[in-house]
């Protein structure tokens, strides 16, 4: 019979099996998969498969659909709960990281890929509907920062071995995929015999919801979605393609990039904690400003790969701000809209994503700066709708404008 306890008494549990220590292992389980695949990528698809920037729009164009159908959870979460829904994803997702290197051909890529992104999208929808259940408001920027620094700490290791060992062990894109992939998926499975189901305090909504008090929400997730893209694609692609960059090389800037994530990450969610998510946001936004329209000088003018190497682990750092938003959306929720909002927002987080990725590889072989001019725009359009934060977000006074309106207008 499945161990069902609510919050309140899972706190009675030894710390290792309570529900925050759960968010903490998943935490650490999925970027292993996900991060190694991302580390790898640039390199197997040129060096194996021969892409193009056509090509490797296309490859996350379809590792984006599942995120756009990410609304689906809320059909799945009627009949599964969401605790089992993640991990049961999360082992799809190790699963298919860990074939990855067994399809080296540009079909076979993006069947795998396809795969690899339903576990993950469906995983992360889930995970941050369950974050903000299972957090208090008062704990939750502290935690959120804790857990992306946990998640950059347990991809430290393996990151450190592939830049350690790639070129004196010899090692292979089918070795790395499936050492990685099987330890997340052995890790899911772990956490699904070892941790009891924990029941949230506030029945969620099984239904789609759109409200109109959470369109700022909206647009916020939808530029985030867009701008993300141009960085998750074009930016590593760009330092192994103008750079030369070798397996070893790109995965030690990722290396940089926990680094960084460990120290700042905690120190991010303090600081949204204390400056509010309207100011986080703003300081965010207008950082990528400055960081795209340098990518774009680095085309435009010439300028060198130290630089672009700095942007990377700065883009990284400010991209790891984003944990404010999960928590204005926190703050402005309804307790029974956290879920199906969540699957919503996800969707709408990869509207863009869905074409953007396809439609900027062909971009990119005409003008690859103007891609990046292009990020910044989006950036000084999310700078824009983030002034229209309040400083104290509530239920009913979700944006500057809704400080008469009454809560009951949807």
């Amino acid at each position: 019979m499945t161990n069902v306890l609510d919050l309140h008494a899972a706190q009675d549990l030894p710390a290792w099996r309570r529900p925050v220590t759960l968010l903490f292992v998943m935490a650490a389980a999925m970027p292993i998969a996900f991060a190694t695949w991302s580390a790898l990528l640039n390199n197997f698809v040129i060096e194996v498969a021969q892409f193009d920037g056509a090509d490797i729009g296309w490859l996350h164009t379809v590792r984006e659909i599942p995120g756009f159908l990410a609304i689906g959870v809320i059909a799945l979460i009627i009949f599964v709960r969401e605790q089992v829904l993640g991990l049961v994803s999360l082992t799809m997702l190790g699963a298919a990281t860990a074939v990855t290197a067994w399809f080296p051909s540009l079909g076979g890529i993006l069947t795998i890929t396809l795969l690899s992104s339903i576990g993950f999208h469906y995983y992360e929808t889930v995970n941050q509907s369950l974050q903000l259940q299972w957090l208090s408001r008062e704990e939750a920027p502290r935690v959120l920062g804790l857990l992306l620094a946990v998640g950059s700490a347990a991809t430290l290791c393996s990151y450190g071995l592939i830049v350690l060992l790639w070129e004196p062990l010899g090692l292979t894109y089918n070795i790395v995929y499936l050492l990685a992939g099987g330890l997340t998926a052995a890790i899911a499975i772990f956490a699904m015999i070892a941790y009891p189901q924990f029941e949230a305090p506030n029945p969620q909504v099984k239904k789609m919801i759109l409200r109109r008090r959470y369109w700022l929400y909206y647009l916020l997730q939808f530029m985030a979605g867009a701008r993300r893209q141009i960085f998750v694609v074009f930016a590593g692609f760009m330092m192994v393609e103008r750079f030369g960059f070798d397996v070893h090389e790109v995965t030690g800037l990722f290396l940089i990039n926990l680094v960084a994530n460990m120290i700042f990450a905690p120190l991010l969610g303090r600081a949204v904690a204390r400056y509010g998510e309207r100011n986080t946001l703003m300081f965010e936004y207008f950082g990528l400003v400055c960081v795209f329209s340098a990518y774009g000088g680095i085309y435009y003018f010439g300028w060198g790969v130290v630089l672009a190497a700095t942007l990377y682990v700065i883009d990284h750092i400010f991209f790891a701000m984003a944990l404010a938003l999960k928590t204005y959306f926190q703050k402005i929720a309804d307790p029974g809209d956290i879920a199906p909002t969540a699957a919503v927002a996800f969707t709408i987080n990869h509207i863009a994503a869905v074409f953007l990725p396809a439609l900027l590889g062909y971009f990119w072989l005409v003008s690859s700066g103007g891609v990046f001019v292009l990020a910044a725009g989006m950036a000084a359009c999310s700078l824009a709708l983030s002034m229209l934060i309040p400083r104290h977000p509530e239920p009913g006074h979700e944006t500057v404008f809704a400080r008469t309106l009454p809560l009951a207008a949807e």
